[in-house]
């Protein structure tokens, strides 16, 4: 039976109610999932080749310039590392307007975002900048972030959208540090630590806000993940080790944990669940060997150690199993 058949077949048995909507979306729905599964891990597999690909030719630039560094001049260098990647990114435009070739635009958007900042950073050395200068280095990041906020806009790719947060992040590092050399402060490590915790922070919204814009499903666990591990690890660095440790974020970091892992109920996220356990028991060993490690009290300190640690396991996997497990 063709398809023209089969529809007007399906419009009788509407008509005459022997078939519903519901019925109807039901076959539908179970015909369409058949082999997504199957399919979906053929396309990820060919992805990771297509980066792979990528990643190899990269290795064989870098080789052959290694090997020739020395006898190439300032115009040659240039061309090879930032014209091979404008290169690669205009080969990956030219594949995307190839419906059958599409997928081959992965690996040469990839290729040419590792090969741009590297022939940009080249580009700017042999014109005698100074790339260590954190000015530098804001405007270098600054070009790569409007390149690739850009081209999502144009061509909404997930590949655009990391690389975006990427190179914002650099940006964002990069300018604070230009801004406090021309302060002429310092304002030691913990202004580090700051910037970091406020990276995790961005982080997790940005992963939110893609979430419930559904642009990418992908890059919000990366962006829950890595957001999470460097908002706590910021923020437990930030308490400081005795004598000099910092008893506001001491004793804020376990409520900020436990709001961390109470969070990933209403995300959805094992991340927050898995990376707020782990680092509630990295805070429980730096407590007790930071206050309890002298005298006969760091053995019973140890053995209580013990039972919290267990507690939190459990408690993480309680909270997995009730309310993450689907």
């Amino acid at each position: 039976m063709d398809k023209h058949a089969l529809l007007s077949e399906v419009t009788a048995l509407a008509r005459s109610g022997a078939l519903s909507q519901s019925e109807l979306n039901q076959a539908f729905q179970a015909g369409s999932s058949t082999h997504p599964h199957g399919m979906a891990e053929r396309i990820r597999f060919t992805e990771i080749l297509y980066y792979l690909g990528g990643f190899i030719i990269f290795l064989g630039l870098v080789i052959l310039l290694g090997q020739n560094w020395e006898h190439l001049n300032s115009i040659a260098r240039i061309l090879i590392t930032l014209g091979s990647g404008i290169a690669a990114y205009f080969m990956a435009v030219l594949f995307l307007q190839n419906a059958a070739a599409s997928r081959l635009s992965i690996a040469f958007f990839f290729l040419s975002a590792i090969l741009l900042p590297i022939g940009i950073f080249v580009t700017f050395n042999e014109a005698g900048f100074s790339t260590d200068d954190s000015g530098i280095n804001t405007v270098l990041s600054g070009i790569l972030f409007a390149v690739y906020l850009a081209s999502f806009f144009q061509m909404k790719r997930t590949l655009f959208l990391f690389f975006s947060v990427v190179f914002g992040t650099w940006l964002f590092f990069a300018f604070t540090s230009f801004l406090m050399s021309t302060s002429g402060m310092d304002f030691g490590w913990r202004f580090y630590a700051y910037r970091i915790l406020l990276t995790g922070l961005s982080y997790v919204l940005l992963g939110q806000s893609f979430r419930s814009k559904n642009l990418s499903g992908d890059l919000t666990g990366f962006l829950f993940a890595t957001g999470t591990f460097g908002f706590l690890g910021a923020a437990l660095t930030l308490g400081g080790w005795t004598p000099e440790q910092s008893m506001i974020w001491e004793l804020l970091f376990p409520g900020i944990v436990f709001a961390i892992m109470f969070l990933s109920i209403p995300l959805k996220s094992r991340s927050f669940l898995i990376v707020g356990a782990g680092y509630l028991m990295v805070y429980l060993v730096k407590i007790t060997s930071e206050y309890f490690s002298e005298g006969l009290g760091w053995p019973l300190a140890l053995i209580l150690l013990g039972f919290a640690i267990i507690g939190v396991g459990y408690y993480a996997y309680h909270l997995n199993k009730k309310y993450l497990t689907t």
